[in-house]
């Protein structure tokens, strides 16, 4: 089946070596423009346009994906399929009228609509999460769903580990959808839930919170964003991993200001130096 995929993020690039894998390579990605990143501030290609390149595979980088010159280029791919995860961007009219647009969202929808998914069932506690594949529309992930999968949440996974599991399973889904029916069901709006976009006051370890909240925003942060805490000499730490132990949340590896990743021990000594 001809598709266009339409993604930026690490997690879409992952999900596209999948459906490369799985033999259902796209005939043309469409990805955002290149962006400045790191302490140089270099123009840097996402990872999508990237993976692209390498594979061998068309890649586009329009400013505006729903202006004429994009969807005259997307025709031209003639796809059957528009397939969407984590551009970043909205899509809207006519494209959504023009093609069935299949949007991977990383959770049981409705639970987690929104930007951040993975974080928010961690912090949340939920025992497990999955894949959902729908229609796009004009609505916020509010699409009718044609599919899921489910993966359980295991006490000792973070971001990394999760996301992981998730780019796999929803690159084999989609892949088997592509050559089958596909039957929709609206989605029941009384359920949903919101994953809002993870905020600078989301990082922070608040020593009010019980050790269990906090453990889980370690994990939910780690490694691509990082918890924060704020020890009694008004020093801000990043915490990288921690453990509990007896009821308490034990740092294992941090991150001071201004220096390199260190586990808790050394951070100590060098602080009583």
């Amino acid at each position: 089946m001809r598709t266009v995929y339409i993604g930026t993020a690490r997690f879409a690039a992952n999900v596209l070596q999948h459906l490369v894998d799985a033999g259902a390579a796209p005939q043309l990605v469409i990805t955002r423009p290149d962006r400045p990143a790191g302490r140089g501030r270099k123009l840097t290609a996402p990872p999508v346009a990237e993976l692209a390149r390498e594979l061998g595979i068309s890649v586009a980088q329009p400013t505006e994906i729903n202006d004429e010159a994009s969807r005259s280029l997307i025709a031209e791919a003639q796809p059957e399929l528009l397939l969407v995860c984590a551009y970043g961007a909205m899509i809207d009219e006519p494209l959504l009228s023009d093609y069935e647009v299949l949007n991977l969202h990383p959770s049981l929808l409705p639970r987690w609509r929104g930007a951040a998914p993975i974080e928010r069932a961690i912090i949340a506690g939920d025992r497990q999460t999955g894949v959902s594949i729908m229609r796009l529309t004009e609505g916020l992930d509010s699409g009718p769903v044609c599919a899921t999968r489910s993966t359980p949440i295991n006490d000792d996974d973070d971001f990394g580990s999760l996301s992981s599991r998730l780019e796999q399973i929803g690159g084999e889904l989609l892949a088997e959808l592509l050559d089958q029916p596909r039957v929709f069901k609206e989605q029941d709006d009384s359920l949903a839930c919101y994953a809002e976009k993870i905020s600078s006051a989301d990082r922070i370890l608040d020593p009010a919170m019980s050790a269990d909240e906090r453990e889980r925003i370690v994990r939910a942060l780690s490694p691509h964003i990082g918890a924060r805490a704020l020890l009694d000499d008004g020093t801000m730490l990043g915490v990288r991993s921690a453990r509990l132990s007896d009821g308490e949340l034990i740092y294992d590896r941090v991150v001071p200001p201004g220096s390199r990743e260190m586990s808790w021990q050394d951070f100590q000594r060098g602080r009583n130096e």
